[in-house]
């Protein structure tokens, strides 16, 4: 699919300030809508939506397809009648440039079941229905499964009682019956989620801004997804992963990355022409205009680890059914407006699948400068069909990047900035990240997106995650008036200038 030529901002919506300890579907999601707007953007990418496990990881959710209850907007409860401004009044005093996740959990999911013991779903009339009948393919497995969580002490599915964690028939309607507040409060959650993200959405279409979503290509083990389908998953008699995803050594770290999914039972998949997949695309679809499918490289061969290693070093390539798939996928749902993140490792093969489908690739600008692409070191080195970034929510930041190169006397990739790009040693670090910028607006990139955090010139403090730890990430929050008039402006020069 070809995109027409346009810029962005890459901002997940944790990362919003609000003064109930993360970013949420409130005002000011509006206002950075608003924002882009004014300073000519055309594209807001955000990371996955669903709900993260412990660690607030969007890449490690406890299902594919749910929101994250988490972005539920307080004052949106209050104007809804659902909550009433007294009940707001003790609000903790979170900390303004992080996430406090399990502060957060506590205190929101406290407001929630006051605004749910006043939801009525017969006021809510069609809607409320039109959306459980939308999401039956999920819906009602994932909030019994969030409910036999709580029931269960939080455990992994597959240390439950037996008879729950294989789904006797029995088991099912006996929890299902045992458990329905728990199960209706799961749903009233999910349809708060869905009506909220639906008119932000609407109102960022309205405003000529199309959202950019992101398709993980693994789940997590312990997620509704595997309990409620376990033949699709590589599982032993246990329920326990046999086989586990991550990537061999490279870039980011020496011993490769572990991540623990599950890997899918591909065959299994195909005997009912991918349903999965394809209701996982259908409902990602519907919530956002264009998708990042992160990990593509795993769809034509992924990295498989024995479940008992400790590190990724010891696995080996199988290939995956990537063609079979996203035809699939294709004709039911035509044309997928899709990305996909072809970086590290790539080979032959995989660049032939993404020009069969017509997939735009990912150029991330920090990886510009190694031996083997040296046609990337000019601005002008990329081609038009990709997504060119100065980083992702996966790399420094443009200024810790830079502080970095200067640190450890990188002197070929620091003579080629400013041979190519015109830095210097005594340019201000603003300087550095809106010249940088300037050179990816300028490059023949159909699509632009630019981290929000180099557009506010923050170093590392600033970064989102960092591959291969556990804690410590997806915290990164901006604070209320860091966006100046004066960036909407530079972006909305930069943005005419070169004709995004």
């Amino acid at each position: 699919m070809q995109f027409n030529r346009a810029s962005g901002v890459l901002l997940h919506l944790t990362s919003l300030p609000s003064e109930y300890g993360i970013g949420d579907l409130g005002k000011e999601a509006y206002n950075f809508i608003d924002f882009l707007k004014k300073a000519n953007q055309k594209l807001w990418q955000i990371l996955p939506l669903n709900p993260p496990a412990s660690g607030g990881s969007p890449y490690n959710c406890f299902s594919a397809f749910a929101g994250n209850a988490l972005l539920i907007s307080v004052d949106k409860l209050i104007e809804d009648g659902l909550l009433k401004v007294e009940e707001v009044t003790n609000v903790p005093n979170f900390a303004e440039t992080k996430v406090e996740f399990s502060r957060v959990i506590k205190f929101k999911n406290e407001l929630f079941l006051k605004a749910f013991n006043r939801f009525d779903e017969l006021a809510e009339g069609y809607g409320y229905t039109q959306f459980k009948e939308e999401n039956e393919y999920w819906l009602s497995d994932f909030c019994l499964y969030m409910a036999l969580k709580e029931q269960f002490d939080n455990r992994a599915w597959n240390r439950w009682d037996k008879d729950i964690s294989f789904r006797e028939k029995q088991a099912v309607e006996r929890y299902q019956s045992k458990l329905v507040d728990k199960i209706r409060y799961q749903e009233f959650l999910q349809y708060i989620f869905s009506k909220q993200w639906s008119k932000l959405k609407n109102y960022a279409n309205y405003n000529g801004i199309k959202i950019i979503g992101d398709l993980p290509i693994f789940v997590a083990h312990d997620s509704s997804d595997v309990w409620a389908h376990p033949e699709l998953f590589d599982l032993g008699d246990e329920g326990n992963s046999r086989k586990v995803a991550g990537v061999p050594p490279d870039y980011f770290s020496k011993t490769g990355q572990l991540w623990g999914n599950p890997h899918y039972n591909w065959k299994r998949m195909q005997e009912n022409n991918f349903l999965w997949w394809r209701k996982r695309f259908e409902k990602l679809l519907e919530q956002v205009d264009i998708t990042r499918i992160d990990h593509f490289r795993g769809f034509e061969a992924y990295w498989e680890v024995d479940a008992s290693e400790k590190t990724a070093e010891r696995g080996k390539w199988i290939k995956a059914p990537g063609y079979e798939l996203f035809s699939a996928v294709k004709q039911h749902l035509g044309n997928l407006p899709v990305i996909v993140e072809d970086l590290g490792f790539i080979t032959p093969e995989v660049n032939k699948m993404k020009k069969k489908f017509g997939f735009p690739g990912m150029e991330i600008l920090q990886f510009s400068f190694n031996k083997k692409t040296l046609l990337k070191l000019r601005p002008d080195g990329y081609e038009k069909h990709c997504v060119l970034y100065t980083g992702t929510h996966d790399n420094d930041t443009l200024l810790g990047w830079y502080r970095e190169l200067k640190q450890s006397k990188n002197t070929r990739v620091l003579k080629i900035l400013e041979k190519y790009y015109g830095i210097t040693n005594g340019m201000s670090g603003e300087k550095v990240c809106w010249t940088l910028i300037e050179a990816v607006y300028k490059s023949k990139a159909n699509f632009v997106i630019i981290p929000l955090q180099d557009i506010l010139c923050l170093g590392n403090e600033a970064r989102m995650n960092f591959p291969g730890t556990v804690s410590g990430n997806w915290l990164w929050r901006y604070k209320k008036g860091d966006i100046t008039k004066e960036m909407e402006k530079n972006l909305a020069l930069l943005t005419r200038k070169y004709e995004r």
